[in-house]
């Protein structure tokens, strides 16, 4: 991110088990494929066919995402209705206008790359960082006080909900992107990263493609109209944007 591809510290599934949908989001992309004419994606509750776009839920014990038809995202609108289980991901997605995170503050955070997003979780309060690592997501603890300092200069943050939304930051080559996007945005950004990282540096496609996902969030608030699209939940998935391949 910084000149050279981060540590590979990344914490796969125990072999055998069923790897994390959101951990294979990430760690895939460079083998994406095209969805095959006529098979349509179904949900993953009833298996009804999907709308494109659609919602995801996510598995609170496994990290699991599923998709979800219309109907069971409804269901699952009212975050009792998953208990301690499932949490339907939120919809907003919000640029913040705030000061940038400076070096001195981005070190605090011990992140080692410029690319990262961090969530809060609902039981404990703990907030973890993940950043791109060449077998996937690496994760980091933030320590308290950095997070309350980080927290105090942007108001919004403390509205950040539980597990399911994250701050994504992108300050590689320049950039000064910050965010308020549900969970499943930072796994297509970090898929950007793995399905287009060239070298030791990244190469000057991953950053040009990394720009087009940030100019896609921030069309996505440019008017209201193009708000609502994205409230759907309308940015690609891998399978769907053409970038998220090799």
């Amino acid at each position: 991110m910084n000149g050279a591809g981060p540590s590979d510290r990344s914490n796969p599934p125990a072999p055998g088990g069923p790897a994390p949908r959101l951990w294979r989001l990430a760690r895939q992309a460079r083998h994406a494929r095209p969805r095959e004419t006529g098979a349509p994606e179904r949900c993953d509750l009833c298996a009804e066919p999907l709308p494109d776009p659609h919602r995801h839920l996510l598995d609170l014990n496994t990290e699991e995402l599923s998709c979800a038809c219309g109907a069971c995202g409804l269901l699952f609108d009212r975050g009792e209705a998953g208990g301690a289980h499932y949490r339907l991901l939120p919809t907003r997605r919000v640029p913040l206008h705030g000061p940038a995170l400076d070096q001195v503050r981005w070190a605090a955070l011990g992140i080692p790359v410029d690319l990262a997003f961090f969530t809060r979780a609902e039981r404990t309060g703990e907030v973890t960082a993940r950043y791109p690592s060449p077998l996937g997501v690496t994760r980091a603890t933030v320590a308290p006080a950095a997070w309350q300092e980080i927290s105090q200069a942007h108001p919004a943050l403390p509205t950040l909900a539980g597990d399911v939304e994250a701050l994504l930051v992108h300050r590689a080559q320049g950039a000064r992107e910050h965010w308020l996007v549900p969970l499943d945005d930072c796994f297509r950004a970090v898929a950007v990263v793995r399905a287009h990282w060239r070298g030791l540096a990244g190469g000057p496609e991953v950053w040009q493609r990394l720009g087009a996902f940030f100019d896609a969030l921030t069309a996505s608030t440019a008017s209201t109209a193009s708000t609502a699209s994205m409230a759907s939940g309308s940015l690609p998935t891998t399978e769907e944007a053409p970038w998220a391949s090799p």
